[in-house]
């Protein structure tokens, strides 16, 4: 399989990241899409990584070949690619990032004419495409840069964010960004996809802002920064009196928070935060979100509280997305930060996301570090081990019977979750529990058995 959890990855210049393949996928893309409409057009958008600029070249190239005309329109956020493949009526979107991955990595990222993710089966239509030797990939024309025009439109529709909905109990719209306005934030664009994006959205909000991550040299992306690596946005809130701080990854579509006391509000907290604003306003349809099984049990319960359910699916926003359409809500994400406001777009944005912190923040008069405090966690550990190969762990009893006594002494006071990265060849453990000195042990015990056969 070429697609995993978040498109196609790998390292690029390699298969399936190399020029051939690429080209291929381009091809391959405009073959899968629906009769309705020719030419079919596609807009690319691509974060910073030097692979970026060749491997646009050559999906263009296997798109035009086949007939379908292309709009590129450079560095952007991939929630942008999803939002104008929607709202500027393209046929499909494609984002080249390796999102938190260094940059030697890169990926290819599908979006439909409706702005949102390809379904499994259209990614085993595509694959099924570029192995049918039969048909081979005509080298197509060039593209055509789509203009600052779209690049203005998404920035218009993040500002949307901001608005008051006439039954909202928040503050009026004016006073929100007066109150924006006062707010110093410290800014990690982890020399990504965000950098030539957020400074224009937040001077335009009149917010005073320092930036770290924002020199882009190609190589440098997520390279210590960024939404996985907060330490430096942590030094840089404490020294620059920031209200607060938010870190976005390479691609832009999720974002890390720290509050002014320099601790690190991850996405659990973010989402406890807005469901809780969203209920207040009368906008959290079904009084539910959709979190992930990674998600801590300590959000379900705090919610509970507050006449909120929780359903929990697999890891990824994907995922998250499918469940949230499925129940009609509108807010749903990850604790590594992807949070998705359906009312704005379908898939992770950490611009949105920001904007959406910022305006609870002004409307409820609370520092974020207040309003994070109201949820209270379990401990949590989560060990990782580098895998040769994807097992079925069931089929290890050396493994599974650890797993099974783990189990048993977490019940009724904790949570096991062993899973398999969906990108990465990792075997991801995580426990939560009453007490984090025992469940780092457990959580070793795991680890060194399947190390043994994995490992």
């Amino acid at each position: 399989m070429l697609f995993g959890t978040d498109g196609i990855r790998g390292v690029a210049g390699r298969y399936p990241l190399d020029r051939v393949t690429v080209r291929r996928i381009g091809a391959a893309l405009v073959r899968a899409l629906p009769a309705q409409r020719e030419p079919h057009r596609v807009l690319i958008g691509r974060d910073t990584r030097e692979s970026g600029v060749w491997m646009e070249a050559e999906l263009s190239r296997g798109i035009v070949g086949q007939g379908a005309r292309v709009s590129t329109v450079g560095i952007v956020p991939t929630p942008a690619v999803a939002y104008l493949t929607r709202a500027e009526r393209f046929d499909a979107g494609i984002v080249i990032s390796a999102s938190h991955n260094p940059f030697e990595d890169n990926g290819i990222k599908m979006f439909s004419g409706a702005g949102e993710k390809f379904s499994e089966a259209i990614e085993r239509q595509i694959e099924h495409i570029i192995a049918d030797t039969s048909w081979t990939t005509p080298d197509g024309g060039d593209d055509e840069a789509a203009g600052q025009r779209f690049v203005d439109d998404y920035l218009r529709h993040l500002d949307a964010v901001l608005d008051v909905p006439p039954s909202s109990s928040s503050r009026a719209a004016g006073s929100l960004r007066q109150q924006l306005a006062r707010l110093t934030i410290a800014v990690d664009c982890a020399n990504g996809a965000t950098t030539p994006v957020a400074p224009r959205l937040f001077d335009a909000l009149g917010l005073r802002a320092v930036y770290i991550g924002n020199q882009p040299d190609g190589r440098n992306i997520n390279l210590d920064c960024g939404s996985t690596h907060p330490e430096q946005l942590v030094a840089l809130v404490r020294s620059s009196g920031a209200a607060l701080g938010v870190a976005f990854d390479g691609d832009g579509d999720r974002a890390i928070f720290v509050d002014h006391t320099g601790r690190v509000v991850d996405g659990d907290a973010i989402l406890f935060i807005c469901a809780r604003q969203l209920k207040a306003e009368g906008r959290l349809r079904g009084d539910a979100i959709v979190a992930t099984v990674m998600s801590n049990i300590g959000l379900e319960l705090a919610l509970a509280q507050l006449g909120i359910s929780m359903a929990r699916c697999a890891v990824g926003d994907k995922y998250v997305m499918e469940e949230m359409a499925a129940r009609g809500l509108s807010l749903g994400g990850e604790q590594s930060g992807h949070i998705i406001f359906s009312d704005y777009l379908s898939t992770g944005d950490g611009l949105c996301t920001a904007l959406n912190v910022l305006r609870t923040v002004a409307a409820t008069g609370r520092t974020l570090a207040d309003l994070a405090g109201d949820l209270r966690t379990y401990p949590q550990v989560l060990v990782n081990l580098r895998v040769r190969e994807k097992v079925d762990l069931r089929t290890i009893p050396a493994v599974a019977s650890v797993v099974e006594r783990v189990e048993q002494r977490l019940v009724g006071g904790g949570r096991l979750l062993v899973r398999y990265s969906g990108t990465e060849p990792l075997l991801r453990v995580m426990i939560e529990g009453q007490d984090q000195n025992d469940i780092r042990v457990w959580a070793t015990e795991i680890i060194d058995a399947a190390r043994e056969h994995l490992g």
